[in-house]
């Protein structure tokens, strides 16, 4: 095969409309605060963190669907400088909250550890605005 052959096979590969559609989407996958909060992925869940000076609401969904949050229990460490705060999370309706007094100032950095889900521990990470 010539030089001129080749990199037309090449600009051919390269350039598929096929292999473009099948490329990393991920801003397609982005997923919406509903409650005014923070979302993040992990492993196929949503975890929603809506972090306020005096309430701490973490909302769970699974594909968009919301799960039952009752049995379940959430630990929240907020890394703020120098400052380590933890707050433990019980089901509130819909949704894991504890209320009081919280470090949330922007760039606090929040680990979200959840059990009681299948038996399972899950945790998400956050940094807020």
């Amino acid at each position: 095969m010539n030089l001129k052959a080749l990199s037309l096979v090449i600009a051919s590969f390269v350039f598929s409309p096929s292999l473009l559609a099948a490329g990393n989407h991920a801003h397609e996958h982005a997923h919406q605060a509903l409650h005014g909060g923070i979302v993040v992925e992990e492993k196929d869940m949503d975890y929603e963190l809506v972090a306020k000076a005096d309430v701490v609401q973490l909302y769970l969904s699974d594909h968009g669907k919301p799960v039952a949050v009752e049995g379940l229990t959430a630990k929240l460490t907020l890394l703020s400088g120098n400052e380590r705060q933890e707050v433990e999370l019980k089901p509130a309706g819909d949704r894991l909250e504890a209320q009081g007094q919280f470090n949330v100032a922007s760039n606090t950095k929040v680990i979200a550890v959840v059990s009681g889900m299948n038996k399972k521990v899950s945790t998400a990470r956050f940094v807020l605005p």
